[in-house]
C-alpha cells in the first residue's frame, strides 16, 4: 500500500519544510530496495528513507536509525561520491505524479557548484532510484536496458527521460470547473474511472473519498448524473483539494492489515483509524506493519533452506520405499529355495514364470515364481539369492540414511526457525556462516567483519530474573555453553524446533518458570499453540555430542512442562539490549 500523487503534494511540502538547506552527511544503504540519507540541518539530524520496494515504495524521515550493509553496493558509493557534503536546495514533485526530486547542490571540480538531482520515481513494482547531472543520467539503482522496455531506458550516459505523461488536471492548479468538463465527456464510463481519467494523481483512495463526499454511487455512469449531482461532485473536489493542504495523514487498519493511507482522512473505508501527525511518520508506521523492509539474503537464505528441505522430504520418501521392498527380502529367498527344489522339473529358457507347491507352506499352498528366460534355471535361483542378499545388506544402510535425513530435516527446520526470527543483518550474516560451514552455500569472497557480535535476545519475567533467547543455531550454541552457567535453567519446546531459552537463576519460582516455559514456546515452531510440550532442566546436564551440527544438544533428567501462551505474553517481551 503507498500514497498516490495526490497524497505525496503534502508530503513533498513537508519534506521541503524540513530538509532544504540540510547539508547531506552520510548516505547508507539497508538493502537492494532502500537508501538513507543523512541530513544536517542546524541542531537537528534528519534520516531521510528512500524506498523502493514494490509493494510499498516511499519517501519520508524516519526516527529510528537503520541498520546498514557492511559493504555498501555501487550504486550507494556513487551517491556518496557526488551527494555527500552537498546541500539540499530544492524538493519537488512532478506535476502530481509519483516522482520527487531532490536537488543537491555539491561543490566539484576547481570550487564550480554543481547541481545533482536524485530522482525517486515511486511508481509500484516500476520505482527506481536515478541520479542525474546537466539533464544526464550518472547512474541509478535499477538499470533498465531494451530487453526491459522498449518504451523507456534508464541507463548511464543517456538523456533523463521522464515516463509518458497523462492527459489529466493538476486539481491544485486547474479550475474545478474545467475538470468537471472533462469528467462529463467520458459519458459512458462509471463515476470512479472517469474522474481517475480527468484528476492528476488520484489513486483508488482518493477517487472513492472523493465519490464518497459528494454522497454518489461509486458504479454510476456519467451520462445519469444531473445537475445536483455535478454540484456535489464540484463541492467534493473542492473539500478534498483544500483538505489536502492542511493535511490529516491517516491509515485505515482492518484485522492488522492495512486497508489505505492517505494524507487527508478518508471516511468512506470501515476499520481502525489511525492518525499522524506527519505523513512520515504514518509511512513509517505502514512500513513496519506491512514487513516492506527485508533483510539482504534473507530470501535467498529461505528459499534455499525451502529447498534443501524439499529435496530432503522427498529423499525419505524413496528411502522408506527402498527399505519397505528390503524388508520383504524373504520372499526372495523362498523363491529361491523353491526353485532349487523343484528346478528339475523344469526346463531351462522355457517358461516366463512357474507356479510349485510352496515347500513352507504347511497346507502345500503353491507359489508363483517369475523367471528370466534368458537365464537358465540354475541362473534365476543364483539370482534370487542374489537379491537377497543385497536387499538383507541394504536394510541397515537404508535404516542410517533414514535416520540421517530425519536429523537432516530438523535442522533446515531450525535454520528456517532462524531465519524467520532474525530482524538484523549480523543475525543473518551469522546464518550465512552457518551454511557455508554445512556446506549448503559456497563460500563467497570475504566479507568484511561486523563492528558487533549479535547478542541473544535479553527479557525479564515478572518477578525481573533475566532471560535470554537464542535467534539461531550459532546464538544457541554460544548461549548454552559459553554464556549460561551450570545452574542456570536450561528450556526447549519437546521434539519441535524452537529456540535454546536460558533463565539467569539457580532458584527459579514456579511463576518464572512459566513464563520462561511460554517464552519457550514463543520463539518455537509451535508459538500460538495450546499445550506445547517444553523440556526444561539445569544447563550442566545440556552436552553437545562431538560433530554435531550447530543448536544440536542432548540433555538427561529433563521434565516436562505444558503450556499455553497467555494473551498478553507478546505486551511482555520487550527486549532489552545491553
Amino acid at each position: 500500500m503507498n500514497l498516490d500523487g495526490f497524497s505525496m503534494r503534502p508530503l513533498t511540502i513537508e519534506l521541503e519544510k524540513f530538509l532544504v538547506g540540510g547539508r547531506v552527511d552520510k548516505i547508507t544503504q539497508q538493502n537492494k530496495a532502500n537508501l538513507t540519507l543523512t541530513i544536517r540541518q542546524p541542531g537537528k539530524t534528519f534520516l531521510l528513507r528512500i524506498s523502493t520496494a514494490p509493494q510499498n515504495p516511499s519517501l519520508h524521515v524516519l526516527k529510528k536509525v537503520p541498520e546498514n550493509l557492511p559493504e555498501p553496493p555501487t550504486f550507494c558509493m556513487v551517491l556518496r561520491k557526488n551527494l555527500e557534503g552537498g546541500r539540499i536546495a530544492a524538493i519537488r514533485q512532478h506535476e502530481l505524479d509519483r516522482i520527487i526530486f531532490i536537488d543537491v547542490d555539491s561543490i566539484g571540480a576547481g570550487g564550480r557548484i554543481q547541481t545533482f538531482t536524485l530522482a525517486a520515481e515511486l511508481i509500484g513494482k516500476y520505482s527506481n532510484l536515478i541520479l542525474i547531472s546537466d539533464g544526464r543520467i550518472v547512474d541509478s539503482l535499477k538499470k533498465i536496458g531494451t530487453n526491459s522496455s522498449r518504451v523507456r531506458t534508464v541507463l548511464p550516459n543517456q538523456d533523463y527521460q521522464l515516463p509518458p505523461a497523462q492527459d489529466k488536471f493538476d486539481i491544485f492548479a486547474t479550475d474545478v470547473e474545467k475538470i468537471l468538463e472533462r469528467v462529463k465527456l467520458d459519458e459512458n464510463s462509471r463515476l470512479d474511472k472517469a474522474i481517475m481519467n480527468s484528476c492528476q494523481g488520484f489513486g483508488p483512495q482518493s477517487v472513492r473519498e472523493t465519490i464518497f463526499l459528494a454522497g454518489l454511487p461509486v458504479d454510476m455512469k456519467i451520462s445519469e448524473l444531473d445537475a445536483a449531482d455535478f454540484d456535489s461532485l464540484k463541492n467534493s473536489l473542492i473539500e478534498i483539494r483544500d483538505a489536502a493542504k492542511n493535511p490529516n495523514p491517516c491509515m485505515i487498519i482492518d484485522s492488522g492489515k492495512i486497508l489505505a493511507i492517505s494524507a487527508v482522512k478518508l471516511n468512506y473505508l470501515r476499520g481502525e483509524i489511525r492518525t499522524f501527525e506527519t505523513l512520515s511518520e504514518l509511512l513509517e508506521t505502514a512500513d513496519e506493519i506491512s514487513g516492506s523492509y527485508v533483510l539482504p539474503d534473507k530470501e535467498k537464505f529461505s528459499k534455499l533452506v525451502n529447498n534443501e528441505l524439499r529435496r530432503a522430504t522427498n529423499k525419505i520418501s524413496v528411502l522408506e520405499t527402498e527399505l519397505a521392498a528390503a524388508e520383504n527380502a524373504d520372499d526372495w529367498r523362498i523363491r529361491a529355495d523353491n526353485l532349487s527344489t523343484y528346478r528339475y522339473k523344469f526346463r531351462d529358457h522355457a517358461d516366463d514364470e512357474i507356479s510349485v507347491p510352496n515347500i513352507y507352506s504347511e497346507s502345500g499352498e503353491e507359489i508363483s515364481i517369475p523367471l528370466d528366460r534368458r537365464l537358465t534355471i540354475a541362473a534365476n535361483v543364483q539370482a534370487c539369492y542374489k537379491k537377497y542378499d543385497k536387499l538383507k545388506r541394504s536394510t541397515k544402510f537404508i535404516t542410517e540414511q533414514i535416520e540421517l535425513c530425519r536429523e537432516e530435516i530438523f535442522y533446515l527446520e531450525s535454520v528456517s526457525h532462524a531465519l524467520t526470527a532474525s530482524t538484523t543483518i549480523a543475525d543473518i550474516d551469522e546464518i550465512r556462516t552457518e551454511l557455508i560451514a554445512g556446506g549448503y552455500l559456497k563460500e563467497a569472497k570475504k566479507r568484511s567483519a561486523l563492528s558487533k557480535k549479535p547478542q541473544p535476545l535479553k527479557f525479564f519475567a515478572p518477578d525481573g530474573t533475566e532471560i535470554l533467547v537464542g535467534k539461531n543455531n550459532s546464538q544457541n550454541d554460544r548461549l548454552t555453553f559459553k554464556i549460561a552457567a551450570p545452574d542456570d535453567l536450561w528450556l526447549h519446546t519437546k521434539d519441535i524446533t524452537g529456540s535454546h531459552v536460558i533463565v539467569r537463576s539457580n532458584n527459579v519460582s514456579e511463576e518464572t518458570l512459566q513464563f520462561a516455559a511460554e517464552v519457550a514456546a514463543h520463539f518455537s515452531k509451535a508459538q500460538g499453540s495450546s499445550k506445547v510440550p517444553v523440556d526444561y532442566v539445569q544447563c550442566r546436564f545440556v552436552k553437545k555430542p562431538s560433530g554435531a551440527k550447530p543448536g544440536f544438544v542432548i540433555f538427561t533428567n529433563q521434565r516436562t512442562l505444558y503450556v499455553t501462551e497467555r494473551e498478553d505474553l507478546q505486551k511482555l517481551l520487550i527486549a532489552v539490549d545491553d
